[in-house]
């Protein structure tokens, strides 16, 4: 059998929030004090961030991001961090650095999460000032803070 093929050094990261702009925090299985919006990597080099944000939130959340009510926006901006250590080994040997892409998706207050157990193993909506409090990434916790001035913008779908 083949070994899986290496992650894409490059993901999105999608900031989940109600029109109130309370957040969705979803806690990550391979570590329980690490917290997080939904984050994944391409699939392959050519599919499009929207589209990996939106396979992305499905996965993760049960999420539909095209269902009416939610509106995913671009937010035009990226993140180039350092990969930690403890998950080089997803990546080709050399690769050290990520590309983020943002998004954010805003949807109905309650609407409900079905986490993937493999990746996630708890939920909470908090407001957007102390989600960036709990995010464990600092680009994540960035995100978070930025919110209130991308959640208005203009939807993909």
């Amino acid at each position: 059998m083949d070994a899986a093929p290496y992650k894409i050094p490059q993901s999105v990261l999608v900031v989940i929030h109600t029109p109130a702009l309370d957040v969705l925090l979803i806690r990550r299985a391979d570590a329980d004090e690490y917290w997080q919006s939904v984050t994944g990597s391409k699939d392959h080099p050519d599919e499009s961030y929207e589209s990996t944000a939106a396979r992305e939130v499905l996965e993760e959340t049960g999420i539909d991001v095209r269902a009416p009510g939610h509106r995913l926006v671009d937010w035009g901006l990226e993140n180039v961090y350092e990969i930690y250590p403890r998950w080089r080994w997803r990546y080709a040997p050399g690769v050290t650095h990520n590309t983020e892409h943002l998004f954010s998706l805003s949807v109905p207050a309650g609407t409900p999460v079905t986490l993937s157990p493999r990746e996630h193993t708890a939920s909470c909506w908090l407001p957007w000032r102390e989600a960036a409090e709990r995010c464990f990434s600092p680009s994540n916790a960035e995100a978070c803070l930025l919110l209130p001035r991308f959640a208005t913008a203009p939807a993909l779908n």
